[in-house]
């Protein structure tokens, strides 16, 4: 289980990490990523930053989970979100300080392996973490 400093909680911590965040889709997860250096640089132009920022880096590292009712019903929605959470706890350490992870289950996610849920979690937050490469059209 999460430690409460851990856990995302309130619905405005979830839409800000969703809508400020990268959002990466791999197999039975979608990815939701907010760094440090994101809500930071948003901030810039005030005088409130050097206060802010030494918070920052001492922030925890968050996490939340969405298991919508097309993943099934609650007692496959309720297996779904206890594997996402035990995977989210092992590689939430990885992240910077101060991050911000919403991990949103798809439908194949209840028939999905607890490997296969592993891989796809890895996969997506590899993908968040890189750097955004340019489109070429």
């Amino acid at each position: 289980m999460l430690a409460a400093a851990q856990r995302l909680r309130r619905s405005s911590d979830f839409a800000a990490a969703v809508r400020g965040g990268r959002r990466v889709g791999r197999g039975a997860v979608v990815v939701h990523l907010t760094l440090p250096e994101q809500t930071g640089s948003t901030a810039t132009p005030s005088p409130e930053p050097a206060r802010s920022s030494g918070a920052e880096t001492s922030a925890p590292r968050r996490a939340g989970f969405v298991v919508s009712k097309a993943v099934g019903n609650a007692v496959v929605r309720n297996k779904v979100r206890r594997r996402l959470r035990h995977l989210v706890r092992e590689r939430l350490a990885d992240l910077p300080a101060g991050s911000t992870l919403v991990v949103r289950a798809l439908p194949p996610a209840a028939d999905a392996s607890y490997a296969r849920l592993g891989a796809d979690l890895d996969a997506a937050l590899a993908a968040a973490r890189s750097p955004r490469g340019r489109r070429s059209r």
